[in-house]
């Protein structure tokens, strides 16, 4: 049963939004909790969740699974959010949601780039936006782990960079490239310029998390807690409707990205988590102990990491082929036709 203090809202979806902020989700988490809790109860023409029960929850997943055909990770969010909203917001004991039946977890290999398709992605970038795609290459950073840098996490004497609340909630340090040094130097400068902008026209400082800017209302407005990519437009806090500055949007990334692997001609469907994949791969290449690379990606278990090494090219791609090693009249015809079958060839 639920612990949390009473809801002072009556409406579901409200109490929902204001059960998330207390157990410190993020803004993305309780925006797609909300949607399926909404899908959920849409679907079962709009009885509330508490006179529904296990039954209903199962046919609704079942919708999901069979009748959408929405991929595990949808369908585990989904179920996750339900969850959430039992156990949490209507404080009901679940002992049913246990037996509800889950999609068999698979195993995909991750898209990795080569060390020249990063080259040639980089090279497609608008040099205003590359920076951020090569230091998400460069430290395996994920995407929301760059854009959400501080100044204060940057350490140019010792070349490190402190990721600070990252996935499940856990810091970690990585290396700060080198060959990044002057480019970074450069983009706080300019990140200084907007923070001087922003202090002398009086803006409200960035958001802070975990109400520090209760315990401490000053480090909203100070430098050290400014974002090292801030956005170039202020925009309105969804929570607090506080009119502030962002850092910069992941759809901006996403964006320079597509449009950067469509000019280099780059075959393969590309993401800003690719960039971390061919890190810890080209990582593992170059001989890095794969314990040092569970820490560089922040991994809590090793089995995680594990996943690279199908895709090293020191594993299948540098093992040759029982094809290879076949006399060449056997590989081809002399004739132009093609031969559809080896064993039995028709010229």
């Amino acid at each position: 049963m639920s612990t949390h203090p009473p809801l002072r809202s009556t409406r579901l979806l409200d109490q929902l939004r204001e059960r998330i902020p207390y157990d410190h989700y993020r803004l993305k988490t309780e925006q797609s909790y909300v949607q399926w809790v909404r899908r959920f109860v849409h679907f079962h023409a709009l009885r509330h969740p508490k006179e529904m029960g296990g039954l209903e929850v199962e046919s609704f997943l079942a919708h999901l699974a069979n009748a959408r055909q929405v991929s595990l990770s949808t369908h585990h969010q989904a179920q996750c959010a339900l969850l959430y909203l039992y156990r949490h917001v209507l404080g009901v004991e679940l002992p049913w949601m246990q037996s509800i039946g889950r999609p068999r977890q698979r195993v995909h290999v991750p898209v990795v780039l080569s060390r020249d398709e990063v080259a040639r992605l980089i090279a497609a970038m608008p040099s205003d936006d590359a920076l951020l795609p090569q230091l998400l290459y460069g430290a395996g950073l994920r995407i929301m782990e760059g854009l959400r840098l501080r100044i204060k996490d940057l350490d140019f004497d010792r070349r490190v960079i402190v990721v600070r609340d990252g996935k499940g909630g856990k810091d970690r340090v990585v290396m700060l490239p080198a060959s990044l040094t002057e480019a970074l130097r450069a983009q706080v400068a300019h990140s200084r310029a907007i923070w001087a902008e922003d202090r002398a026209a009086g803006r409200a400082g960035v958001w802070l998390p975990q109400a520090l800017e209760t315990k401490f209302p000053r480090a909203a407005s100070s430098w050290a807690w400014h974002w090292v990519f801030p956005a170039p437009a202020l925009a309105v806090d969804p929570r607090s409707g506080i009119e502030r500055r962002h850092h910069l949007y992941e759809q901006r990334v996403s964006r320079t990205l597509a449009r950067a692997v469509a000019q280099a001609g780059i075959p393969k469907k590309v993401t800003a988590h690719t960039l971390r994949h061919s890190f810890a791969t080209h990582m593992l290449e170059a001989g890095v102990d794969i314990r040092r690379v569970q820490e560089l990606l922040g991994h809590s278990d090793v089995s995680t990491t594990m996943i690279y090494t199908h895709v090293l090219t020191i594993s299948a791609a540098g093992l040759a082929s029982p094809l290879d090693s076949l006399s060449p009249p056997a590989l081809r015809c002399a004739e132009p036709t093609p031969c559809y079958s080896v064993q039995y060839c028709i010229h």
